[in-house]
């Protein structure tokens, strides 16, 4: 019960925040500002409904040391992101076509962080969460990272491999991270700087969703495996390695902060249930 009401009450702002900042996505100064206003609001609205629904504090929303972690996360998205397309670069896939728009890439900012706020609470906030606590870590990262790839099926351009290569390299990732920190700051600041970084600099289409334009013009071109193709870089085989190497450091990290959640047995006639270890 308590999962269906976290997931209606951030669905509900996600929804209503993306009406309104896709009906004013050619003006880059309100998209910033409703963008952004409709993150604070979703992890507000999070925050009030965890407290209702499970009578504790919502720790991974703290405000403490919440900036640094989404900056820290940004600067990681960022960079994984770069790397991405540096590699695919090499290869001649990509190429810079002249400047982008700055107004583009300013609006940007306010789209993407609505998008990743509402999209990392309903998957690693709720959903990986709550599974979490009934399967253990690993199984609640597979799980809800197949259907945070699946939801992208949904998107212009997409298929079965892009729908994969999202699976793997954002839903382990970013299910990862929040493991790894058990905040939900880092992975929605690594969420924003990945999706801003292919759309707000490099002028590429995010998850099939149709061309952006950044503050670069990017021009992609070549096999659909290694540039992603249609889909966009997160499509392409550089992607899931880059994604992969994130999740395992993240596990990693996890792992040596004792952060795992091992999984549960099944109780006996007449028992509790114990944990696997």
């Amino acid at each position: 019960m308590r999962l269906l009401k976290q997931l209606v009450a951030v669905a509900v702002v996600a929804f209503v925040g993306s009406l309104v900042v896709g009906a004013v996505q050619g003006n880059a100064f309100l998209t910033l500002v409703l963008g952004v206003a409709t993150a604070g609001l979703a992890v507000f609205v999070y925050a009030r409904v965890v407290r209702w629904s499970e009578r504790r504090d919502p720790v991974e929303v703290a405000t403490k040391g919440a900036a640094t972690a989404v900056g820290r996360g940004t600067l990681i998205g960022i960079g994984l992101f770069t790397a991405v397309i540096a590699n695919i670069a090499l290869i001649g896939g990509y190429r810079v076509d002249g400047g982008g728009s700055v107004a583009s890439a300013v609006g940007m900012v306010g789209f993407m962080a609505a998008a990743a706020a509402t999209e990392e609470l309903l998957f690693r906030g709720v959903l990986f969460r709550i599974v979490e606590e009934r399967t253990g870590t690993w199984m609640a990262l597979t799980l809800t990272g197949l259907l945070f790839g699946m939801v992208h099926l949904f998107n212009q351009h997409a298929s079965l491999w892009g729908a994969l290569a999202i699976a793997i390299e954002g839903g382990g990732m970013l299910a990862a991270a929040y493991v790894a920190t058990r905040t939900l700051w880092m992975p929605i600041g690594l969420h924003f700087g990945w999706n801003f970084a292919a759309a707000g600099i490099f002028g590429t289409e995010v998850s099939g969703n149709g061309a952006t334009e950044g503050l670069l013009h990017g021009v992609t071109s070549g096999p659909a495996l290694l540039t992603g193709g249609d889909f966009g870089p997160e499509g392409s085989l550089y992607s899931v390695v880059f994604g992969v190497l994130a999740t395992i450091a993240f596990m990693w990290l996890a792992c040596r902060r004792g952060n795992l959640v091992p999984r549960r047995r099944a109780a006996r006639p007449g028992t509790t249930a114990t944990l696997s270890q």
